[in-house]
């Protein structure tokens, strides 16, 4: 279904490099791209020559303003962000909208926070293309789920720690807890948690992990507005995470060990930051 490679493999030299050597953005098309966690500098080299040709650029809430000014003027920028207890269009919509501009023969960049792919709705956007017989380009973009913590010192695996990881989603389509949930079995599967847009429900999650067996002593972090100069950390427990208030957004958490390794992989300073263990 999601078979979108129609062209045979490019060649694997430095010449790839070359601005000529990239595939054409054709018009009536769409390029979904992830837009990395934050600083505009972490985007691919494909995702920059997108951004030069497209006509036009439907864009999340959390794609860096530095990015979007790197586009051409003649680029029209359209708003699709959604963020969480704030009016915002509806997905369908969002599909829509992408059918629509590629109909009328613009070269449409999708530029979704992060990697299209993980927790980005890419899949359902990618189907409705798909399903219309609309061409599609995916443009993979790194996660804040992996690059986010890595601007906080966290490396998500470590030998010494953990050889597995879970990521999991802090709310479902209707913006609760997700129901489908077996948190027995998330609570045990791994040392590692990695939980995306979960602020909002954090006291519930932890509540949950808790109730199925999970350590509350275990290190929890949560590392707000990643990969900006505005990133700050606060670092607590699985038992204590409840009582925080007032965290900044949008922000990604990570429960297990590997929060540790800041103490002396630390590497990135923002402008601002906040410490709180116990």
């Amino acid at each position: 279904m999601f078979d979108w490679i129609r062209r045979p493999a490019r060649r694997g030299h430095f010449a790839a490099l070359d601005h000529a050597d990239f595939p054409a953005f054709e018009p009536g098309s769409v390029w979904l791209v992830g837009a990395g966690p934050g600083g505009p500098g972490l985007v691919s080299l494909l995702a920059y020559h997108a951004l030069g040709q497209a006509d036009v650029i439907v864009h999340d809430a959390l794609v860096a303003p530095d990015l979007l000014a790197m586009a051409p003027r003649r680029a029209q920028k359209l708003f699709a962000g959604k963020r969480g207890g704030k009016p915002s269009p509806k997905q369908a919509d969002i599909s829509l909208q992408l059918i629509d501009l590629a109909r009328s023969g613009k070269r449409v960049l999708r530029l979704k926070g992060g990697d299209p792919f993980m927790f980005g709705r890419g899949g359902e956007e990618a189907g409705a293309l798909a399903r219309l017989g609309i061409p599609f380009r995916i443009v993979p973009g790194i996660s804040s789920g992996l690059g986010g913590l890595a601007y906080a010192g966290i490396p998500i695996t470590h030998r010494d720690t953990n050889q597995a990881v879970i990521f999991l989603t802090g709310h479902d389509e209707s913006g609760a807890v997700p129901g489908g949930v077996d948190w027995n079995a998330v609570a045990h599967a791994a040392p590692v948690i990695v939980m995306f847009m979960a602020v909002k429900h954090l006291g519930s999650i932890t509540q949950k992990l808790l109730a199925a067996g999970r350590d509350g002593a275990d290190r929890l972090a949560i590392v707000s507005h990643a990969a900006t100069p505005d990133q700050s950390i606060i670092e607590t427990t699985l038992a204590q995470a409840h009582v925080l208030s007032e965290v900044p957004t949008p922000a990604i958490v990570v429960l297990g060990p590997v929060s540790a390794y800041r103490q002396s992989l630390d590497w990135y300073v923002g402008e601002a930051r906040r410490h709180v263990f116990g």
